[in-house]
């Protein structure tokens, strides 16, 4: 099962520093997905993973849900 981190409601950079935190704390190789609703995620995750050597799987807008899923792999 994925981790699920929780940014809805939150703006930048705010979703990018749960992500951050998240991955301090969890093994190269986990998946995890950041619900969002900051449009900037679609900036600024891209830019993060390049950085820091993850892997962006997939960034998903639910238009429906009023939701971005950001999917990243964490690398070394």
């Amino acid at each position: 099962m994925e981790e699920i981190v929780d940014a809805i409601g939150l703006l930048c950079p705010l979703p990018l520093i749960r992500a951050q935190e998240f991955a301090k704390s969890t093994k190269p190789g986990t998946t995890f997905i950041v619900h969002a609703t900051d449009p900037g995620v679609f900036r600024d995750f891209p830019a993060w993973c390049r950085m820091h050597g993850h892997t962006l799987v997939d960034i998903v807008e639910h238009k429906a849900e009023q939701i971005i899923e950001v999917t990243i792999e964490l690398g070394n």
